[in-house]
């Protein structure tokens, strides 16, 4: 697969600097920029394996961390949607400056707390076409950011994970935008059984192909 650019960059908002992995593969119409969980990281295992895959689907990925070395110490700064949206609206405003990611339309892929981030920064960014959430905790971010998200909104859990299903169910409600709510049978939390990320991979592309064309058209 051809690459325009794959490299590893600095994000500087205001005070401080946020590493980040940006790949745009050259056919790329789109960027999806991913807001991991608590306690995560552009390391993730699991967010890369679905970047990998966009990737491969043509899609650009920014994978970057929400928070640095130093607040990742301080337990509730991993829970402070306001600060991680913030984080995510910055790198987002960053990347539009990046002549590489010209003409490119965005989105977002959040895991757990990070997905609550992702809507309420999608709640105040038109530019942001779709929003996907793996495991996420939607229900964290207002019920007036989640009325006013206007990108199509795809929520994944698994079928073994009861409390965050129920919660995600409550934040499906709130949402007036168009939205899916998809159950992955026979997954936990964190997807960790056979086949079941791939079944995420496969749900994220899907969900992104079809409103990054249906906004070309």
């Amino acid at each position: 697969m051809e690459m325009l650019l794959h490299k590893t960059v600095s994000i500087y908002l205001d005070d401080i600097l946020l590493k980040g992995e940006l790949c745009i593969p050259a056919k790329a119409q789109a960027i999806i920029i991913f807001s991991h969980g608590s306690g995560s990281s552009r390391l993730s295992v699991r967010n890369q394996m679905v970047a990998t895959y966009l990737q491969q689907k043509q899609f650009g990925t920014l994978l970057f961390d929400l928070l640095t070395e130093e607040e990742d110490q301080d337990y509730s700064n991993r829970f402070d949607i306001d600060l991680l949206s913030s984080r995510l609206i910055g790198a987002t405003q960053w990347l539009l400056k990046v002549p590489a990611a010209k003409d490119c339309r965005l989105g977002f892929f959040g895991a757990s707390t990070g997905a609550a981030s992702a809507l309420q920064a999608a709640a105040q960014l038109p530019e942001i076409i779709a929003v996907v959430s793996r495991g996420g905790r939607p229900d964290l971010a207002s019920k007036s950011d989640l009325h006013s998200v206007n990108a199509a909104t795809l929520l994944i859990v698994g079928s073994l994970d009861k409390e965050v299903l129920n919660l995600n169910k409550e934040a499906f409600s709130q949402l007036k935008c168009e939205k899916r709510l998809e159950i992955v049978e026979g997954a936990s939390h964190l997807f960790e059984e056979p086949g079941k990320m791939e079944i995420v991979s496969e749900l994220a592309a899907s969900w992104f192909e079809k409103y990054s064309v249906r906004v070309n058209v």
